[in-house]
């Protein structure tokens, strides 16, 4: 873990009683707050308001269990009542906090034990599925550290998945599969209820199955060959709209959680106007002209932009299709837990500028997507005229995030090159 990340949960473990501001931790950190708090969302899993919620609950159970008077205790710990502690509490755990008392009985934090392959078989009795299944450990596990995942996972025959994690992760994820299920898409997180029809199997770690993405009846993704070959069968502008509608059915799930989820609020301008000097410095021969029309027109657009929680990370790849070309499924939905312009996702979900041999297909399709998520989830007029000020934010951004001495930066800053010199061809989109 890095320092810095470190230095922030010793920071909020002391200061649990107080008002802490993203702010404050992000000035101690040495970053802006939008950088702060993704990279604080990557290392931990969940957003610094969640996270320091999540400590509040904690400390405010143990104080309780040690026979404190609760309403005394969740004042103390910035509650307004005792319902409000225990509404929250629930929604982070997925049951009460005597259950969680029960389950957990003198430990102070949760611990995710690594369960052996003959546990898995009597834990898989559970749900209403062959016996005879292979299991397999599939857990993750990470290239550069060589430590496991905190998401211990089992692949169960050909078409099924076991998983386990800390209790609040898998609650928020079971949350997002399930409003991902409401708009028609299954997701790898979207329970196979138990015997008894629970979503889950609830004991000192919660255990979900799941079905493996891709491998659906009668569904699998499309491989690289495939999507390649769209092109030429006239079927590419099929596919890249009904991402765009699979993204618009993702933005209508996350809004209807995201009080849930506790998303940070992120900012597309700020950090690239901050940027913008040292870009200057640098002489890549983009003009002032650029410059000052993403300054004035991106900063007027900005504020006015639909708002909420996004993926971040979407990509083509991240959908599965059926043989008509629906897209069915979501999969790899680890997303940033950011509360920022929705058309981000929009724009990424195209692919890299910088990655794509042919900037013409790169804008039929990126054109094919804006138009399949205004079918479902309309756009605004300054969300349309936002469009290339927000592909230009990722390139303004990522300037400062890679060392020179990566392919990343230099590809980065060709393609900045590129957008500060064909404006009108993106504008033009819709």
């Amino acid at each position: 873990m890095q320092k810095f990340i470190q230095s922030s949960l010793d920071y909020i473990e002391q200061n649990l009683k107080t008002e802490i501001t993203v702010t404050e931790l992000a000035q101690a950190a040495g970053y802006s707050a939008g950088h702060y708090c993704r990279l604080f969302g990557r290392e931990i899993g969940l957003s610094v308001a969640a996270y320091i919620l999540k400590r509040r609950l904690d400390h405010a159970l143990i104080k309780i269990s040690e026979g404190r008077k609760a309403i005394d205790v969740v004042l103390e710990y910035g509650f307004d009542t005792y319902a409000g502690f225990y509404k929250a509490f629930v929604k982070m755990y997925g049951c009460s906090p005597k259950k969680y008392l029960g389950i957990y009985k003198n430990k102070k934090s949760e611990v995710l034990f690594m369960h052996g392959i003959n546990e898995i078989k009597t834990i898989l009795g559970n749900w209403d599925i062959s016996k005879d299944l292979k299991i397999e450990d599939v857990t993750h596990t990470d290239w550069e550290t060589q430590e496991k995942s905190e998401w211990q996972t089992w692949q169960i025959g050909d078409g099924y998945y076991i998983k386990t994690s800390e209790r609040s992760k898998m609650i928020r994820s079971i949350k997002i599969a399930k409003a991902l299920k409401k708009q028609g898409l299954d997701s790898e997180f979207l329970p196979i209820p138990t015997k008894s029809g629970a979503d889950y199997l609830d004991g000192e770690n919660i255990f979900l199955l799941t079905k493996k993405i891709g491998e659906l009846p009668n569904n699998r993704p499309l491989s690289d060959d495939e999507i390649g070959r769209l092109e030429n069968n006239g079927l590419r502008e099929k596919y890249a709209s009904n991402l765009g509608q699979a993204v618009a059915k993702i933005h209508k799930a996350l809004k209807l959680i995201q009080h849930d989820i506790k998303p940070y609020e992120g900012n597309l301008y700020e950090p690239c106007k901050d940027m913008i000097p040292k870009i200057k410095e640098a002489n890549l021969g983009i003009s002032e002209e650029f410059f000052a029309d993403y300054t004035e027109t991106f900063g007027k657009l900005y504020p006015k932009l639909p708002k909420q929680l996004i993926h971040g990370n979407l990509c083509g790849d991240c959908a599965v299709y059926d043989e008509t070309g629906e897209v069915i499924c979501v999969k790899s939905f680890e997303f940033e837990n950011v509360s920022h312009a929705r058309i981000f996702d929009i724009t990424w979900c195209a692919g890299e500028i910088n990655a794509q041999p042919d900037i013409d297909l790169y804008l039929k399709t990126l054109k094919e997507i804006i138009k399949g998520y205004n079918s479902i989830n309309p756009l605004t007029d300054e969300e349309k005229q936002a469009f290339y000020y927000v592909i230009c934010a990722t390139y303004i951004n990522g300037f400062g995030y890679f060392d020179e001495s990566m392919d990343l930066h230099s590809r980065g800053n060709k393609a900045l090159i590129f957008l500060a010199e064909n404006r009108e061809m993106f504008l033009n989109l819709i």
